[in-house]
C-alpha cells in the first residue's frame, strides 16, 4: 500500500500515543487491510469487530499478523450484557426499552461506540460499509458533545498539490447553520487544528470581504464572527494561538495580494488555513470542487466537538484512507 507522505506525518505522531481504535466492519476486506497496516506500524491497537473465523481466514489468507489485533464478535462478547445495561440506562429517558436496548447493542456501531464510552477504547473509524447517519447516530446518542450548549460539526483535512494543508468545516454534517452554530463550528475547528500541532487561522467564509457586500448570509456570518471571537476571549481559549477574522471572501482569506486590497488590517486574510463555511451547501462543493478540479489530497470528514473521537468514512474509501482516518483519530485523543 502507498501511503502519501502528509499521512505518514500523522502516522509519526499517532505512534507516539498508543490509543486503541475500534474498527465495527469486519466483513470489509478494506477495513481488514487497513487494520492490518494500522496495528503493524503501530498506529494504534485495533479492535475488529466481527464473525472471528472470518476475519482469520481472511488474514490468514493474505499472511498477515494479528500482533495488536484484537477480534471481538458483539454476540458472543462476555461484556454484551454490561453494554446493554450501559445504553439501556443512557437512552430510558427517551423511551428506549431493556429488549430495544438489547437488540441494538448488537449493531456494531453501537457496540463499537459503548466500547468507548466504557473505556475499553480510544476512538472509532466506521463508514465505509455504513451511511454517516448509521456512524453519527449511536455516537450523538451515547458519546455525545463536549460542550452540549454546542453543535456537533465536521472537518476535511486538505493537502494541496503545494504541500500546505488546510481545515475546511463544515462540509457534512450541519445543513444551513445558524450564526451561533457557524462559531461553534468555528471554535471546534480551532480545537482540532491545535490537535494536529498547528496554529489556527480561521476565516468565516461568505460572499462578502468586511461589508463589500449586502443580505442575510452576509448578517449571519458576521454575527458568527461576533459570537466565535467572545467565545475566544473565555479563559478555556484566551491564551492559545488561535486567529480568527470575517467575513471574508475565499480570495481574501488566500491570497495576500487580494488581502492587502480587501482586507489589510485582517490578521487572516491572506493567510488563512481553517475555512468555515456558511452553509452545507458551500462546503461539499467546495471541497469537492478543490478535490476533483485542484487535486488536492482529502481527509475526513472527521467528528468535531465530541467526547471522545468517532469518525466517519465514504462508503468509496479506500484501504490507505482508512488507515490515515486511524491515524487522525487517534490525534483527536488528545486533549
Amino acid at each position: 500500500m502507498k501511503i502519501s507522505p502528509y499521512i505518514q506525518e500523522l502516522i509519526a505522531k499517532a505512534q507516539k500515543l498508543g490509543k486503541t481504535i475500534v474498527l465495527p466492519e469486519g466483513e470489509d476486506e478494506r477495513v481488514l487491510e487497513a487494520a492490518h497496516i494500522a496495528a503493524e506500524q503501530h498506529i494504534a491497537k485495533i479492535i475488529i469487530l466481527g464473525d472471528e473465523n472470518s476475519i482469520r481466514s481472511s488474514f490468514a489468507s493474505h499472511n498477515w499478523g494479528m500482533d495488536g489485533i484484537v477480534l471481538i464478535n458483539p454476540a458472543k462478547s462476555p461484556k454484551l450484557s454490561a453494554y446493554t445495561d450501559l445504553l439501556y440506562n443512557l437512552r430510558k429517558a427517551k423511551g428506549m426499552t431493556e429488549e430495544e436496548a438489547a437488540k441494538t447493542a448488537l449493531n456494531a456501531n453501537y457496540f463499537g461506540t459503548l466500547m468507548i464510552k466504557s473505556g475499553d477504547a480510544d476512538g472509532m473509524v466506521s463508514g465505509a460499509n455504513h451511511s454517516t447517519a448509521d456512524t453519527v447516530r449511536p455516537a450523538l446518542q451515547i458519546i455525545k458533545s463536549k460542550h452540549p450548549e454546542r453543535v456537533v460539526s465536521s472537518m476535511f483535512i486538505m493537502r494541496s498539490m503545494a504541500g500546505q494543508t488546510y481545515y475546511l468545516a463544515d462540509c457534512a454534517i450541519n445543513i444551513a447553520p445558524s450564526a451561533k452554530e457557524l462559531a461553534d463550528i468555528a471554535v471546534s475547528s480551532a480545537e482540532s487544528v491545535i490537535q494536529f500541532g498547528d496554529k489556527p487561522r480561521i476565516a468565516m467564509l461568505s460572499y462578502s470581504t468586511y461589508g463589500s457586500g449586502k443580505g442575510e448570509a452576509v448578517d449571519k456570518v458576521c454575527e458568527a464572527t461576533r459570537l466565535a471571537k467572545e467565545i475566544l476571549k473565555t479563559p478555556e481559549y484566551a491564551n492559545l494561538p488561535i486567529a480568527l477574522d470575517g467575513e471574508l471572501q475565499a480570495d481574501a482569506a488566500l491570497d495576500s495580494v487580494v488581502a492587502r486590497k480587501k482586507a489589510p488590517a485582517s490578521k487572516v486574510a491572506g493567510s488563512a488555513n481553517t475555512l468555515v463555511f456558511p452553509n452545507i451547501e458551500a462546503g461539499n462543493i467546495g471541497y469537492k470542487l478543490l478535490q476533483r478540479l485542484g487535486g488536492a489530497e482529502m481527509y475526513g470528514p472527521m467528528l468535531q466537538g465530541l467526547n471522545a473521537p468517532i469518525n466517519d468514512l465514504s462508503r468509496g474509501c479506500s484501504a490507505e484512507d482508512i488507515v490515515g482516518l486511524i491515524a487522525i483519530t487517534v490525534l483527536q485523543t488528545q486533549n
